[in-house]
């Protein structure tokens, strides 16, 4: 069983920056393809971010590309998401996911198998 820890969040004013990171323990890194999801209350959980076992392909969410960019380093069982330009309405509750399926990127939270507890995010007007 694979366990996910998300750290980094905080309160930040827009335009700025956090960077967002989730540990892998229990399996090897290697063995899934993660995600980043966030979620408000009252709303479906949203696809932000995801990225292939070796970290060679990523796949943003229309409303992050060109600010958020999501890495990994399978060596520190580790995966990041580092976000620019930040927006009061990126404020959420973001979450780690872990998906050991095969077969493309998924950006839907039901293929996804291992979640984190989540780290808020505010970002402040």
């Amino acid at each position: 069983q694979v366990q996910l820890v998300e750290s980094g969040g905080g309160t930040v004013q827009a335009g700025g920056s956090l960077r967002l990171s989730c540990v892998v323990s229990g399996r090897s890194a290697r063995d899934y393809m993660m995600g980043w999801f966030r979620q408000t209350p009252g709303k479906e959980r949203e696809f932000v971010a995801s990225i292939t076992r070796r970290g060679e392909i990523t796949r943003y969410g229309d409303s992050v590309k060109g600010r958020f960019t999501m890495s990994r380093d399978n060596h520190k069982s580790l995966v990041n998401l580092q976000m620019n330009s930040l927006k009061p309405e990126d404020t959420a509750v973001y979450y780690c996911a872990a998906d050991d399926g095969g077969g493309p990127l998924n950006i839907t939270p039901d293929k996804y198998d291992f979640w984190g507890q989540g780290t808020q995010v505010t970002v402040s007007s």
